[in-house]
Formats: structure tokens, C-alpha cells, sequence
């Protein structure tokens, strides 16, 4: 199934204008598309400071020495700037630009589509449906295989398989490492997939699903997607086992496919979720963390494996190094978009949409993008005494939520992740043309839709 170019003719990030047909851009320019970071092309920059993710990302703890109403947000104060590729580097044709594929045109919620400077856009949401469709039976072949897996050693495993890998979640990481591996077969000629692509798919899943268990233990979570967790239902030491047991189980899986590069890469993510776990709770209730700081702590826990099993897939398929670096800077960029979504859906939908309550992140300590912004703004005073009391008293949360929102915590944020999904989608152009490249840019849209 062809996707339309997401990024295919004006674009706008809702609020602002970018370079049309005719148009004056208010945004910075983007480098051409084919100029990835790595190459020695310095990309346009958000804030004055540089973001320490750009490269292996080091992150300094400690609360610094000045008053708190003096330096807390001092490498976020400058103003927010998003870029959005222009209509030169990025149009393409394809077969989904007739007037009989208008159908498959779909909104990428901040980032809008006019085919036209003077006919209104056509849009609807893009389907995960058609974003999977190339890997289907990708998917239903590793789905099967996990569950044996994970349930073969022991009875206990086979409910706790059945209550992780059962729980509604999409099993977006694993689709991903298939996408990546189809998209970059296709340029090596490749006419299918061999065993280390769909294992390494496996081995994902499993270290994300570990992640998971782990996390909802040291956040004392009873609820994930709308089903009670492992240790809500088991208990913590079941939880606690369950997720080493996945680890070891990814690890020992991962020695098999005898490939030392991606051994160092997905080893390292292991690292990375400690890395980011404990960054993470060194800042709790911290208000003097900066947005590289939690930049820094997203690329851990959750672009570092989508980067490293993007880029691993790519080595499966026998590609170039920049090929291979270019999906990395895919995942990357992806990834990231992914969690600040992740973070401003935190204050955006109801407990029923997110299957957890509502300010979970916020009420735990837990300062993400929507809240680094509404500390600028005036209501920033109320909001920080409200975190430095740790909320109390009965509706400091709640109003604490709606100071975030008030103060355009939310709107800033999403025009953060607009500029990460468009490093993503220029990531793609050293890929040939093919179905599940096409699978790719809708996986771009479908992150950033996931708000509307």
C-alpha cells in the first residue's frame, strides 16, 4: 500500500506559518534532506545551547549553586524554534499523488497538509493498519514465538506472558526493526528477511516489555494500558523476576546472533535504561532540571532502542555505514518524538485514553517537556511552589495540570516534537523507494497523530 509523502507540500505546525506556495516562512530553514547529522552538517539548533543528545548523551547530575529563581530552566529560557523541511528538499513522486489516491492523504496531527496554496487539505488519520500491512505476518509470526518463549520454562511465565504480551500495547518497537529491515533489504537487494532480522525483533520486544515490568516496580504502578501490571497482580518479586528473566532471556538470544556490532549496540541499550532510570529519579520534584537534561534522559529510556535496533537491522541487511547511521538518526529522532507525545498525551487525555491516571508522570516527580515550559511562563511561580510542595494538598495536582496547559506547556512541547519528527522523516532519504520506507514516514505521522 502506498502513503503519501507526509511531508509533501505545505506543511505548518498548528499556530504558525511555515514556506508555501508563495509564503513567507517564519521558521528557520532545514537543511537539505540528503544532510544528516554525522556528515559533518551542523543542523539548526533549538535554543542557543546545544542538545547534549546530538552526540552520546552526558548527563551532569547535581543541583547547581545559585538561588533556585536565578538559574532553574537557564539553557531553556530562549525562545522555541521549529523548522519544517522545505517543499524543495523533500517532494517525491509517487503513485499516491493522484486525485484517485486522495483518500490515503491523513492529517499527522502539529503537522498539517495542504496539497495546495488554495484548496483546503484532505485529511484523515493515519491507520497503524496500513502502517503494519508490509509486516504483517512479520508480526504475527514473532507474536506466536514470544509467547512460547517466554511461557516455555515455567506456568507462573505463561500468565505473566499473557498479562505483558496480551495487554492491548501495539508492539510498535518490534514493527519498527521489521520496517527497517524490509526498508534497507530493499536496498541491497535483498529478497527477504533472514532469521537475525526477526530475531532481533524478538530481542526488542523482549528488553522493552523487561523495561516496562521493571518501571511500573519502581513507580508502583497498578494499571498499564488499562490492564493491572505485573506486580499489581503477581506481586513485586514476580514483577522483579520476570522482567530479569526477559533481560537474561534477550541477552542470551542476543549472543546467538553472533554479530559483534550488534551486540555492542543493543548491550549498550541495557545500559542506557539504567543510565536513564536513575537520571530519572536523581530528579525527582527537581525543578532546576534543563531540557537537555530530560533530552538526555529520553534518548535513554526510550529513542536508545529504537535507534540501536533500527540501526542493527540495517547491519542484518548488509548496507553502508551511512545507511546504517542514517537508521540510527531515524530511530533517534523517532524515538524522542515518541516520548515528549508520550508526555504532553500525560495532560492532554483522560485516564480512560491513557489506561493510567492522569498526571501520573507529574504527580510522581517526574518533570517532562509540558512542565519545563510552563515554568517560563507567568504561571510559573504558582506552578513551581506547587512541585516544591510535592502536591500535598487535595487539588494541588489538578490545578497543577491546568497551570501546565494555561501556561502553554503543551503547545511548546508539541512544536519540540514537530522538530524531531522532521529529523526523522529526513533521516529516510538515503533509502530507496519501497513499501515499508513508505511504512516508515506514516510511522513519523502516526507518532505525532496519536495527539488528535
Amino acid at each position: 500500500m502506498a502513503f503519501r509523502n507526509p511531508i509533501r507540500g505545505r506543511i505548518r505546525c498548528r499556530g504558525l506559518r511555515t514556506a508555501g506556495a508563495g509564503g513567507t516562512s517564519r521558521l528557520p530553514s532545514h537543511p537539505p534532506a540528503g544532510s544528516l547529522p554525522g556528515k559533518n552538517v551542523k543542523r539548526p539548533q533549538l535554543f542557543n545551547t546545544h542538545l547534549l543528545h546530538e552526540q552520546r548523551p552526558q548527563v551532569a547530575h547535581g543541583r547547581s549553586s545559585e538561588p533556585k529563581g536565578q538559574q532553574r530552566f537557564s539553557r531553556v529560557a530562549a525562545p522555541l524554534q521549529v523548522y519544517a523541511p522545505s517543499r524543495e528538499d523533500t517532494e517525491v513522486t509517487s503513485s499516491s499523488d493522484s486525485a484517485e489516491s486522495s483518500g490515503d492523504q491523513y492529517d499527522i496531527g502539529s503537522v498539517a497538509i495542504d496539497p495546495s496554496e488554495d484548496s483546503a487539505s484532505t485529511s484523515s488519520s493515519v491507520s497503524t493498519t496500513q502502517i503494519l500491512a508490509p509486516v504483517k505476518a512479520d508480526m504475527e509470526a514473532m507474536n506466536a514465538n514470544l509467547r512460547s518463549i517466554v511461557g516455555g520454562r515455567h506456568p507462573l511465565l505463561v500468565q505473566a506472558a499473557d498479562q505483558i504480551f496480551g495487554a492491548g500495547g501495539k508492539k510498535l518497537r518490534p514493527a519498527i526493526v521489521f520496517l527497517a529491515a524490509r526498508a534497507t533489504c530493499a536496498c541491497t537487494a535483498k529478497t527477504d528477511l533472514t532469521q537475525q532480522h526477526r530475531r532481533l525483533a524478538e530481542i526488542v520486544e523482549m528488553i522493552h516489555t523487561a523495561s516496562l515490568v521493571h518501571d511500573d516496580v519502581l513507580d508502583e504502578s497498578s494499571v498499564r494500558r488499562g490492564a493491572p501490571t505485573v506486580n499489581k497482580k503477581f506481586g513485586t518479586k514476580v514483577a522483579v523476576l520476570v522482567g530479569d528473566f526477559l533481560f537474561a532471556q534477550s541477552s542470551w538470544f542476543l549472543a546467538q546472533l553472533d554479530n559483534l556490532e550488534v551486540i555492542k549496540l543493543i548491550s549498550q541499550v541495557i545500559a542506557d535504561f539504567a543510565n536513564g532510570e536513575i537520571s530519572q529519579q536523581q530528579k525527582v520534584f527537581d525543578s532546576s532540571i534543563t531540557l537537555d537534561e530530560y533530552m538526555d534522559k529520553n534518548f535513554y529510556k526510550t529513542a536508545s532502542l529504537i535507534a540501536a535496533s533500527c540501526k542493527s537491522a540495517a547491519v542484518f541487511s548488509g548496507c553502508s555505514q551511512d545507511i546504517k547511521d542514517s537508521m540510527f538518526e531515524y530511530g533517534r529522532h523517532l524515538g524522542l518524538a515518541f516520548q515528549i507525545i508520550d508526555d504532553i498525551l500525560d495532560f492532554t487525555q483522560t485516564a480512560e485514553q491513557l489506561g493510567k491516571p492522569q498526571g501520573q508522570d507529574l504527580a510522581s516527580g517526574n518533570l517532562t517537556a509540558p512542565v519545563l515550559f510552563a515554568l517560563q511562563s507567568k504561571c510559573g511561580s504558582e506552578l513551581l511552589d506547587l512541585i516544591d510542595s510535592e502536591f500535598v494538598e487535595e487539588g494541588d495536582l489538578q490545578r497543577a495540570i491546568d497551570l501546565v496547559r494555561e501556561g502553554g506547556g503543551v503547545a511548546a512541547a508539541k512544536q519540540l516534537a514537530c522538530e524531531e519528527a522532521d529529523k526523522a522523516l529526513a533521516s529516510l532519504s538515503c533509502l530507496d523507494e519501497s513499501e515499508a520506507k513508505q511504512s516508515m514516514e506514516g510511522m513519523v505521522s502516526y507518532v505525532l497523530d496519536r495527539l488528535y
